[in-house]
């Protein structure tokens, strides 16, 4: 069943975007699988119509911090001290060159852009990382092979691992998160993490954190520490790759409608949808 709107339907002509069916069972990763999870038609949208849509303002913001955080990982790894006044450029440089990339749509960008250095700041003056600890790796994609349990090859990028084999990974919010329903939402997420650092290393993790900065008035930094992935954990995540491989086989893209609708970037679309 191929969803569109009721109005119209969408072609989606050679190399606009869209994806095969066939490419998506290659391979998986935990950003595909919540999408589809959370809503079947907006993974539609998003990955086999080909429609492009503007970056959201917090999603700007959001990938300038990461780029950010990237550099300074980076410089760390490369046993460098960057300077204030050297993070700040970057910055700049990552909100100036996503901004070309990306075309988002802003209020207020010099607003959106002050808030996102002021969580910068924040995350440099309160992180529990040591300004001069090595991490093990920074931004590297890796892979497992899934072929064993009858999956697609999971694919990934783990933003950061702390030596020991500590997984980090960093996220902005509008509020502050609850713990216990971070490490809920994020389970799939953390647990292909773990999985992907096993096939890379050939050994477990140490553990997982999530480091979320919160763009309150005063920004906030909120970590929530897991231990390393459950044998139940990996087996949820699965049971929830299967979903994923037969939804895609029956081509079963139905919406599901609900809060999280009224920040989704295709609900126009979706309201047209039969």
């Amino acid at each position: 069943m191929n969803p569109v709107p009721a109005e119209e339907s969408i072609t989606v002509p050679p190399g606009d975007g869209g994806r095969s069916i066939e490419d998506l069972l290659r391979t998986v990763s935990a950003s595909r699988l919540t999408t589809f999870h959370q809503c079947r038609l907006r993974f539609w949208f998003r990955y086999l119509s080909g429609i492009v849509k503007p970056k959201p303002a917090a999603l700007h913001l959001g990938s300038s911090v990461h780029e950010t955080l990237k550099f300074w990982n980076r410089a760390r790894w490369h046993r460098q001290t960057p300077s204030l006044r050297d993070l700040h450029d970057a910055f700049s440089g990552a909100w100036s060159e996503l901004r070309e990339a990306d075309s988002p749509e802003f209020e207020d960008e010099d607003g959106e852009k002050q808030t996102g250095w002021k969580l910068l700041e924040t995350y440099f003056r309160e992180s529990p990382i040591p300004g001069d600890e090595r991490p093990e790796a920074v931004e590297v994609a890796v892979e497992a092979d899934l072929s064993a349990h009858g999956l697609p090859k999971l694919v990934g990028v783990l933003d950061l691992v702390r030596p020991g084999g500590r997984i980090v990974d960093f996220k902005t919010s509008g509020k502050t998160p609850d713990p216990e329903q971070v490490a809920h939402t994020t389970e799939g997420q953390t647990t292909g993490y773990a999985l992907l650092y096993r096939e890379a290393t050939g050994r477990a993790e140490s553990g997982i954190e999530i480091h979320t900065l919160v763009k309150t008035k005063a920004p906030k930094l909120i970590i929530t520490a897991t231990p390393p992935a459950t044998d139940t954990q990996v087996t949820r995540l699965f049971r929830g790759i299967e979903s994923y491989v037969k939804g895609l086989e029956r081509e079963d893209f139905v919406p599901s409608p609900g809060l999280q609708c009224a920040s989704c970037e295709h609900f126009n679309e979706c309201r047209r949808w039969s």
